[in-house]
């Protein structure tokens, strides 16, 4: 059985519906969620519920049988996923699970930036259970820049600390594409992928390119880090969450996300989606 935990997420329901695509039966799925109402529409369509909540471990027990190959899909609460996460890696362990796959981050355990913290130490915790295990260390993706857009238009500017630091980014698509590569593969076990997009780019091209297909004058504004955290949590981004943004903006100007080791394309075989091929999407709503 191929078990996706997190399945009513964004990320989960990519995987499910690319695993139904890829002509998995759907009695060889099962959709872990904490919230039955939310995935009433895959149990329509023939998918197995496995509820539980990552927060309260008892409710893992028994979520996982021998054999089943899991995708452990990271937890959406910063600061609060190592544990939620060893609940999870308990649970398979003791069920005796065939692989269990985790969307980490880019670089693994030589990431330089805090939101990588809690994915090292999740890393770790896979590597002690002595379960078969897949790393998939996901790059940024293309949405945390297009899913907002409307600010972005509304004031004309792309704020941001970046500088003129590079991302290869993806779209959240294709990192879904990769899980299912290694889920209904053969051959992953043990192994760690770095998955980002084939292209490299800057903040400053990007604020070109929404221009170009807007039609709206849009500029790249490049702040100190002080002012980018200010313009954050001005906008109700919670402060911790800020701060941690702009940590990663830092790391952006360093390089930490530039890395194409073309892992992503290789897994998925085909070419990564364009940043300007997002914009587009996210423009036409």
């Amino acid at each position: 059985m191929i078990v996706v935990t997190g399945a009513t997420g964004q990320l989960g329901r990519l995987v499910v519906e690319q695993l139904l695509a890829a002509q998995v039966p759907t009695d060889r799925i099962a959709a872990v969620v904490r919230d039955k109402e939310k995935a009433a529409d895959l149990a329509a369509r023939g998918i197995e519920l496995r509820i539980a909540d990552y927060s309260a471990p008892e409710t893992l027990a028994g979520v996982f049988a021998a054999g089943d190959r899991v995708l452990l899909i990271s937890g959406s609460e910063v600061g609060r996923r190592v544990p939620q996460h060893r609940a999870v890696i308990d649970a398979a362990k003791a069920a005796g699970v065939a692989l269990l796959a985790y969307t980490g981050v880019l670089g693994g355990p030589e990431a330089d930036f805090r939101l990588a913290d809690e994915h090292k130490e999740t890393e770790r915790a896979i590597l002690d259970s002595g379960l078969p295990y897949t790393f998939l260390r996901n790059g940024w993706y293309h949405e945390n820049y297009t899913a907002n857009l409307a600010p972005v238009l509304a004031h004309g500017a792309v704020v941001a600390s970046a500088g003129e630091g590079r991302l290869a980014s993806a779209a959240r698509a294709d990192y879904a594409a990769a899980a299912v590569a290694v889920l209904t593969g053969e051959g992953h076990e043990n192994r760690a992928y770095e998955l980002s997009g084939d292209v490299a780019w800057s903040l400053g091209e990007y604020a070109a390119e929404v221009a170009r297909q807007s039609g709206k004058e849009v500029r790249h504004e490049n702040v100190p880090a002080e002012q980018h955290l200010a313009v954050l949590t001005g906008a109700g981004v919670p402060e911790p969450m800020a701060e941690i943004l702009v940590d990663v903006d830092a790391a952006v100007q360093r390089g930490s996300l530039a890395g194409r080791s073309g892992d992503l394309t290789r897994l998925i075989g085909r070419p990564t989606t364009p940043i300007a091929e997002a914009i587009a999407a996210a423009l036409k709503g």
